[in-house]
């Protein structure tokens, strides 16, 4: 089980950013440490060679005034007083032939570098040396200088503490990096988890939602990151997918109640017709009623898909440029007739040019059912009034006013509900689409539908559509 355990975690992104984080910090502490190794070691080297060079020069010093003899004597106290393991002299002709030294038995395995010899010949300058032998722990630094006439001074010095300095680095440097993994590891868990909470959160609502809870949402934090920003539009992606299922279960109740009643007459008309012996007239009455009630049911199924897939965003709008005032004048020319037959005047105020772009087959049936609407809750002497206006610099509404029955306070916020229809609209025929097939194709466009009625007073339906594209 633990081992288990351990397996997921190591496959997760907070592991991976862990190693990614450590990775990094360790990289820039081993080059933070590697330059001051170098340059550790630089100075420490740089200050064994400046003091070898001050040794040749106090020996140069001591031949010019006191003689070979003087600087012979010097070379043995040196060494004695250093240690005879931790520093020799030698004095060397021009051709390399030792003609004196301090105690060399401990440094016999040390010989003279004719090539280092060559060189400071060559180049009078001092010339160094590192030198590494088998069965030595240290190593040697050896200068070669010219300290008088045909004298050449041989100084070698052991590195001992060059040696244990860099040994103590390395332990440090090898405990510290090992600490640093550790630390660096535990602060990119910590950061990598910190930073991946809004995600957990995000999975765990997903595993809810897939559990069957539509109704859990993020947790939105103030920071306004990248993490809030994926919480905000996982959110807004659950109320979307929540509005389409409750639109969804809406219409199965709806569909499974509307329905019923066409079915139901169909079947009636049937059966009445079978069991009373009709005659064929009777019979053709019964096609044309089941016809009608057909019909009805297709008109009903097709507009519920026709506002499903608008909502949605199933449908391509085919978008052009329009006049919507003329669709409007058009309209009202079309509506003039079932108006003049209810004794209701209808007035058209879309003069001008009012262009937008839109789907126009689309547009006209949303000003149609807003008219029809209109028309049909307006009883006998009253007036529809359709007008079209600029709301803005790049908006136009067009807003259809009646004198009818109004809608009550409680109703208002359900009309554009599919099949919902208000008390004293129950009688008038209809399947409650109409405000419904509007409100989609409006805000299908970018725009919007809105209501503003006093019961036995009248209403004003306004839709809003931009001027340009979609």
């Amino acid at each position: 089980m633990f081992l288990k355990k351990i397996n997921s975690v190591r496959h997760t992104l907070a592991f991976r950013l862990t190693l990614w984080y450590a990775g990094i910090f360790m990289l820039t502490s081993c080059v933070a440490f590697l330059f001051f190794y170098f340059l550790i070691t630089s100075v420490i080297r740089d200050r064994t060679d400046q003091d070898l060079l001050g040794e040749a020069r106090t020996l140069s010093s001591i031949l010019r005034l006191q003689g070979i003899n003087a600087v012979r004597r010097q070379i043995v106290y040196e060494a004695q007083a250093a240690g005879e393991k931790k520093i020799f002299f030698r004095l060397l002709s021009l051709d390399g032939q030792e003609f004196s030294s301090s105690n060399m038995s401990y440094w016999r395995d040390i010989g003279v570098a004719k090539a280092a010899i060559e060189q400071l010949i060559v180049e009078n300058q001092p010339v160094f040396r590192t030198v590494n032998l088998p069965d030595r722990k240290h190593n040697i630094r050896v200068l070669y200088a010219i300290v008088g006439r045909n004298i050449i001074l041989q100084l070698g010095q052991s590195m001992e503490n060059y040696t244990r300095f860099i040994e103590a680095f390395r332990k440090i440097f090898v405990t510290t990096m090992a600490s640093l993994f550790v630390f660096a590891a535990i602060v990119g868990w910590f950061m990598a988890r910190r930073a991946l909470a809004g995600v957990e959160a995000v999975t765990r609502t997903a595993r809810q939602i897939s559990e069957g809870s539509l109704k859990e949402r993020v947790p939105v934090k103030k920071y306004q990151d990248e993490i809030d920003q994926l919480a905000l539009t996982f959110n807004q992606m659950l109320d979307r997918i929540q509005t389409l299922v409750t639109g969804i279960r809406e219409i199965s109740d709806n569909i499974a109640h509307d329905l019923k009643s066409p079915i139901t007459r169909i079947r009636g008309i049937s059966e009445v017709s079978l069991t009373a012996g009709a005659s064929e007239k009777e019979y053709e009455s019964m096609a044309a009623s089941t016809i009608e009630e057909c019909d009805r049911l297709l008109d009903m199924i097709n507009t519920m898909l026709v506002i499903s897939r608008t909502e949605a965003g199933v449908n391509k709008l085919d978008a052009k440029k329009l006049d919507i005032g003329t669709v409007v004048r058009d309209a009202c020319e079309l509506f003039q007739a079932p108006a003049e037959d209810k004794d209701i005047r209808l007035i058209c105020r879309a003069a001008g040019n009012f262009s937008i772009s839109g789907d126009n087959r689309l547009i006209q049936r949303m000003i149609a059912n807003l008219l029809d609407n209109a028309i049909k809750y307006t009883p006998a002497g009253g007036s529809v009034e359709v007008k079209v206006d600029s709301v803005s610099s790049d908006g136009v509404a067009v807003s259809v006013k009646d004198s009818g029955i109004g809608i009550s306070e409680e109703d208002r916020p359900r009309i554009f509900e599919r099949f919902y229809r208000c008390d004293p609209s129950r009688s008038e025929a209809g399947i409650g689409l109409g405000l419904s097939f509007a409100r989609a194709i409006a805000r299908a466009h970018g725009g919007d539908i809105v209501v503003a009625s006093e019961p036995n007073r009248g209403s004003i339906f306004t839709v809003t559509l931009p001027k340009t594209g979609l």
